[in-house]
């Protein structure tokens, strides 16, 4: 049984007429009949009673036309279907993103863009470290993810699409003597107590603040470690010592914390979107065009050692 058999069969069950409906299909009318004697014998049914002067459904035929119209229904919609995810306005995009990234300029910006722009597309958003990000992308749980610099190899699979570059802050208590300088060089710090993320937390930040103390002649003293920029800050603010966040961590505003940019062309950290290179899906596409990132252009590969 075929689709245009069924259209046939709705058609002259709706005109009750061959040569009506035939002409409504735009075949001929022997055809037409030829085609709906060969239903009928495909399932072993009469659909229609049929004379010279007219044409009735049978019982039989009044309930097979509900599930044919029914049928041809959910086949021109599985149709819209495939043809609007092939142009991404339907579908999911899985995101993931840093404990950082939604105090940044761009992502709520894009994000908001993209939800008016494709409603109906479900966007599940994931927080998780870069690291863990650039797993879930190459094994495909993710879609994109906006990542910073890592210590971690990347797979060659995996392309990185540039969105910004961000200065580096010292966080320091209020009143601090360092509060007083419009700028901070690292040499500075060279007798302060650095509050830090753990190597473990995945970010490449660590790594980048002690390779800049290095090259200052120093090794950062670390006297605590936490997971989240949210703890370190509230750390700072109980004295406990500074610490050196993106500048999209100056949206939190504790009392007791002051903000201040490192001086030095490298005191910068990248935010980027990770995504398979390899993958076209329309969803990705859309967005990354939306994040300033065309398709295939401005991918970047990660340096081994972070900036």
């Amino acid at each position: 049984m075929e689709l245009r058999h069924l259209r046939y069969f709705v058609t002259v069950a709706e005109e009750l007429h061959f040569t009506r409906a035939a002409e409504r299909l735009h075949i001929g009318q022997p055809p037409l009949s030829q085609q709906i004697q060969a239903l009928e014998e495909e399932i072993g049914v009469r659909l229609l009673e049929r004379s010279k002067r007219w044409v009735r459904l049978t019982p039989a035929g009044k309930s097979f036309l509900d599930d044919a119209r029914k049928i041809l229904a959910l086949s021109e919609q599985a149709g819209q279907t495939a043809r609007r995810m092939d142009k991404g306005e339907i579908g999911e995009l899985r995101i993931g993103f840093t404990p950082s990234t939604p105090f940044t300029e761009i992502f709520p910006t894009v994000i908001n863009l993209f939800r008016k722009q494709f409603p109906q597309v479900t966007l599940s958003l994931r927080e998780m470290p870069t690291m863990r990000q650039l797993e879930a992308v190459a094994e495909r749980q993710l879609d994109l993810g906006f990542i910073r610099p890592t210590e971690m190899e990347i797979a060659k699979n995996i392309a990185l699409t540039v969105l910004s570059v961000d200065p580096l802050l010292l966080v320091m208590p209020a009143g601090h003597r360092l509060s007083k300088l419009k700028s901070i060089p690292f040499r500075e710090l060279a007798e302060e107590s650095f509050i830090m993320y753990p190597h473990r937390a995945g970010t490449g930040l660590s790594r980048q603040v002690e390779h800049l103390c290095r090259e200052a002649g120093f090794e950062p003293k670390i006297v605590q470690e936490a997971q989240e920029a949210s703890t370190i800050i509230g750390l700072v603010a109980a004295g406990f010592g500074v610490s050196i966040l993106p500048e999209s961590y100056k949206n939190i505003q504790l009392s007791g914390v002051s903000y201040r940019p490192m001086a030095g062309a490298a005191s910068k950290t990248t935010l980027m979107l990770a995504h398979l290179a390899d993958d076209d899906n329309p969803l990705k596409t859309a967005f990354l065009q939306m994040a300033g990132g065309a398709k295939g252009k401005n991918l970047v590969r990660l340096p081994d050692t972070p900036l």
